[in-house]
């Protein structure tokens, strides 16, 4: 089985003013394209092709070592970025019981959101933000590069099940932010 570049379920200018056509178009077309393209070269040939992606970088383990690192990098850049696709919406208000689990673990939307955008700006060189669900509830973790919560602490330097995913790699911003991090941040979440 080869992997393929999810459709967004948006266009790529549904997301103006916070991400630009441009950006979103060379990120997702260009990007993630070749994120899987390495992927499906990484696993020619390979049983673990015939897993879903988030399968796949759980048992990096399994992965023959000189394959692993292209594994990590590519699977892990193609998980997150289907994933990422998914939490960016047109007017998505977070509500119900993830809205609830938000405020109660983090006393508060605004409190999560400053907490989260924290977490995003100062991922040092490229890298993700997450929301996990863990086992002790709802946690803000980073990874670097593309690394994934579901590698494991052992991989990753953190685990948990993610809920938001938010990509903190320059080329999800560097078209219309420069080098202003914080700037893409701005009203991502909506309480």
């Amino acid at each position: 089985m080869a992997y393929t570049l999810p459709r967004l379920p948006y266009s790529y200018d549904a997301l103006e003013p916070h991400f630009d056509k441009e950006t979103m178009e060379i990120h997702h077309s260009r990007h993630h394209q070749t994120y899987v393209n390495s992927l499906n070269a990484a696993l020619e040939g390979s049983e673990l092709s015939s897993l879903a992606v988030d399968e796949v970088i759980t048992k990096l383990d399994q992965v023959p070592a000189e394959k692993r690192t292209a594994v990590r990098n590519h699977g892990g850049g193609h998980s997150n970025h289907s994933f990422f696709w998914k939490n960016l919406k047109t007017g998505t208000t977070l509500s119900g019981d993830l809205k609830a689990a938000i405020e109660n673990g983090f006393g508060g939307f605004e409190n999560f959101q400053q907490q989260f955008e924290k977490a995003a700006t100062t991922v040092f060189g490229s890298g993700w933000a997450w929301l996990v669900k863990t086992d002790g509830g709802l946690k803000i973790v980073t990874t670097h590069n593309q690394d994934s919560p579901l590698m494991g602490e052992a991989v990753a330097g953190t685990s948990g099940f993610p809920i938001i995913g938010l990509d903190v790699w320059e080329h999800a911003y560097y078209l219309k932010y420069r080098n202003k991090r914080p700037g893409t941040f701005t009203s991502v979440f909506h309480a």
